[in-house]
């Protein structure tokens, strides 16, 4: 892997920039990267860069997961599609209304140290101008939040990603680790916009029907755009003998927005419900 020098961008030790020169948008091999993944989104709801990070780096980045993953807890947790809990008064035999089971073993982004590679390529300046770019925004930034703003997720051996929308609009992930088989990533295109919901498909969704899903493998190193706040997806079971791993990079346009303490105290449990119970204590007049 290409050494880290001081004050330099993680990207260019990190990313294959001849393949994908995120650091040279405005030369013309740039600018075509840049508008293939603007058509990309546009045209599909997501943008994926297959071996965007480079093979030794890639290797690097495994090793650290490895590393850092028998600290994380393996959360159990239940959720409605739209992140939430059943809201009273609905029709609980309704598929949009019930809470579905996602257990993984998950790093929040307090429990990923600031030397690590993956963390050092989430602050890259470099990548959150390309992120913000291929999604036309005026302005974006790396989220504020001290749980959610970088993840890193291992599905093991028999475990799925259940079916949900993001929090934000867009979801960037990068594949540090693929299954053996299975894990693969599937999704509902545009399901739902900001004011209105496909609801008769997803609930066909839900039912079990996948004739109007997609669903895409992706290698290492593969770097995803996607807009998880309007596309129902999740991951398909993973299989073999190894954990799918991957890493959850979300960004914002407001620069010190922070998720919610329902939400986090839903997704990470007691380990952050305390440390939010001790900040809520401190901040007491």
């Amino acid at each position: 892997m290409k050494a880290f020098n001081a004050g330099d961008d993680a990207v260019l030790a990190l990313v294959d920039t001849d393949r994908y020169p995120i650091d040279a948008l405005e030369t013309p091999e740039g600018a075509t990267l840049l508008k293939d993944c603007q058509d990309s989104i546009a045209e599909h709801g997501w943008c994926n860069l297959e071996g965007f990070i480079r093979p030794e780096a890639i290797a690097a980045l495994r090793e650290e997961a490895r590393a850092l993953l028998p600290t994380a807890q393996t959360l159990r947790v239940r959720r409605t599609i739209y992140q939430g809990q059943v809201e009273d008064g609905l029709d609980q035999d309704d598929l949009l209304n019930r809470e579905y089971t996602h257990v993984a073993q998950q790093l929040a982004d307090d429990q990923i140290p600031a030397s690590t590679c993956i963390k050092q390529l989430y602050h890259s300046p470099l990548l959150t101008d390309f992120v913000r770019r291929v999604q036309r925004k005026e302005q974006l930034y790396i989220c504020a939040d001290d749980f959610q703003a970088l993840n890193v997720v291992a599905l093991n051996p028999g475990g799925h990603h259940a079916w949900h929308y993001d929090t934000t609009e867009c979801t960037v992930t990068l594949l540090i680790q693929s299954a053996e088989q299975g894990g693969d990533f599937a999704f509902l295109p545009n399901s739902r916009t900001g004011s209105s919901e496909d609801k008769a498909a997803v609930r066909r969704l839900l039912g079990g029907d996948m004739s109007h899903a997609q669903t895409f493998a992706r290698g290492d190193g593969a770097f995803t755009m996607f807009r998880g706040g309007y596309s129902l997806h999740g991951v398909t079971e993973v299989e073999g003998n190894r954990p799918r791993i991957s890493a959850v990079l979300t960004y914002d346009e407001q620069p010190n927005r922070v998720i919610s303490d329902d939400i986090n105290i839903r997704i990470y449990g007691p380990r952050v419900e305390q440390i939010i119970a001790q900040r809520n204590q401190v901040n007491q007049p």
